[in-house]
């Protein structure tokens, strides 16, 4: 009896053992998971905040190509606006031009295309070099003058400025 007690004593210690086994299998496999958890939703959180600023980026910038377009008008408003006229018709038609330009100007800027601020200095980001001059009056690397005025919309360039540069 003594036997069957200390062999019942040992199949239980024997199942308890297996059973904390079991159970720190189970813990293990549990923090792992949770892990992968952590690991999976941290990802998808990176993905989100990612896509939504691709989102504002693409939504700020769907109409630079139109944009950029509208330049071409913008450059022959500001030709018809500094046309010499002698006569009260073409200083009619002048001051019109010079309002439609204003007014141009200011729905451009309500959506972000503003002119490049010209600079002294050559900025290969903002501006095109069109020839290099010698020039006794400007440093080297300044601009010299401006051939076509650059617009950006944000911090995109549409269009750099082209200008001289200084040798």
């Amino acid at each position: 009896m003594k036997d069957q007690e200390e062999s019942s004593t040992e199949e239980k210690e024997e199942l308890q053992n297996e059973e904390i086994d079991e159970l720190n299998s189970c813990k293990i496999e549990l923090a792992e998971l949770k892990d992968k958890y952590m690991r999976s939703n941290a990802e998808f959180e990176n993905i989100k905040k990612r896509l939504e600023k691709e989102k504002s980026l693409a939504l700020a910038y769907a109409n630079e190509n139109f944009a950029r377009d509208l330049l071409d008008v913008l450059d022959a408003l500001e030709a018809a606006a500094s046309v010499e006229t002698n006569d009260e018709v073409g200083e009619k038609f002048k001051e019109g031009v010079k309002n439609t330009l204003d007014l141009f100007l200011a729905k451009l800027a309500k959506h972000g295309v503003k002119p490049i601020m010209q600079h002294e200095e050559f900025d290969h980001n903002l501006h095109e070099a069109m020839m290099n001059v010698e020039s006794a009056h400007h440093s080297s690397s300044a601009i010299v003058e401006v051939y076509q005025k650059g617009y950006q919309m944000g911090e995109r360039v549409l269009r750099p400025s082209k200008v001289s540069v200084a040798k």
